[in-house]
């Protein structure tokens, strides 16, 4: 039977669609709760999708590259343009507009606190400090985050870490059983939480980094998954049994949803011209807080939320084609290679 390494093919693929439609369905929990303040248990899942391919990509990249200084820009190159410019356009651009839309002054932004500079230069680092800009969006179902999205990013960049990390010692070739291990002892941890037992790591942690621990065993381990339908069929059962006898449905059905990602990702055949997934991401948010303002927060959410992800396209889109893309057309700079020799020739002892 074909193998996972069989079926992956890395230029016809349908990693990028699911990354689409992981990103819509994470914006149908927000929208739900942006609009009534619920929750769908949808967006979870999406989330977990997100960094099982994450995993599975990102460990991929680490063997093309095999340079520590490469694949940390590289993926420098794929989070922080669009997410600074995210940062700048929501404390310029949707904090003034909601203002606006609340009867407040323009300025706002500027004279309140936290301020829209501290929200900008205060998040840049990847771990979001603020999410609130001068209280303007306190009465809101979501109350003052204008953008509770990017909370993730920063255990991807944790995630990005362990694989630069680990392929620099060696230990994703010569030990790559490390990595099946650690995610086995993250899954013991989840159920030990499930179980009420006391846990020492932080539940996020716990939970994302198992996700793209699983991605990366499965890429590291592809020549030895089969890929078949009949495997898939018992991986969504097994899931949905998961689903209905734990709060957590990962004790048993991270795996599964492992499987099932990977299985959709190498049978969808579906290139797609533009990668429109982190700009999804990463826009949906402050984008619904907005028109929760407007006369289509009073629209009832079957309306709400699919209008919100299709004007979602916009900015994601315009982030593809004029921030994302063009910063990843610098992935082959030699600067990276250039600042590591630099450090290198500095930290050497004298001879």
């Amino acid at each position: 039977m074909p193998t996972l390494q069989d079926r992956f093919d890395p230029q016809r693929n349908g990693f990028d669609l699911l990354r689409l439609l992981f990103a819509a369905l994470v914006a149908v929990d927000h929208g739900i709760s942006a609009h009534s303040a619920g929750h769908a248990r949808i967006g979870d899942f999406a989330l977990d999708g997100f960094f099982i391919l994450s995993g599975f990509l990102v460990t991929r990249s680490w063997f093309r590259l095999e340079s520590f200084p490469r694949f940390a820009w590289h993926r420098f190159l794929r989070i922080m343009p669009g997410f600074w410019v995210c940062l700048v356009v929501v404390a310029f651009v949707a904090a003034p507009v909601a203002a606006l839309l609340q009867g407040m002054s323009p300025l706002q932004p500027f004279t309140g606190t936290p301020s829209a500079w501290d929200y900008v230069f205060q998040n840049a680092g990847l771990l979001i400090v603020h999410f609130d800009i001068a209280g303007i969006l306190a009465d809101l179902p979501k109350e003052d985050s204008f953008n509770g999205a990017l909370w993730t990013l920063a255990f991807e960049a944790f995630c990005y870490a362990i694989v630069g990390v680990l392929g620099a010692l060696g230990l994703l070739r010569r030990r790559p059983v490390l990595v099946p291990a650690a995610a086995g002892v993250l899954l013991a941890l989840t159920a030990m939480q499930e179980a009420g037992l006391p846990v020492l790591l932080n539940d996020r942690v716990i939970r994302l980094v198992l996700m793209f621990l699983l991605g990366a065993t499965a890429y590291l381990y592809a020549d030895r998954i089969r890929m078949r339908g009949d495997v898939a069929a018992a991986a969504a059962g097994l899931f949905l049994v998961s689903l209905a006898l734990f709060d957590d449905y990962r004790v048993l059905g991270a795996v599964p949803l492992t499987y099932l990602c990977l299985w959709a990702g190498t049978r969808l055949v579906w290139r797609m011209r533009a990668d429109l997934s982190y700009g999804v991401y990463i826009y949906h948010w402050p984008l619904q807080q907005i028109l929760v303002l407007t006369a289509l927060g009073a629209a009832p959410v079957a309306v709400f939320v699919p209008v919100s992800i299709a004007l979602a396209l916009l900015p994601a889109a315009a982030s593809w084609y004029l921030v994302e893309r063009p910063a990843l057309r610098h992935k082959d700079s030699p600067l990276p290679d250039r600042l590591a020799e630099r450090l290198l020739s500095t930290t050497a002892p004298a001879r």
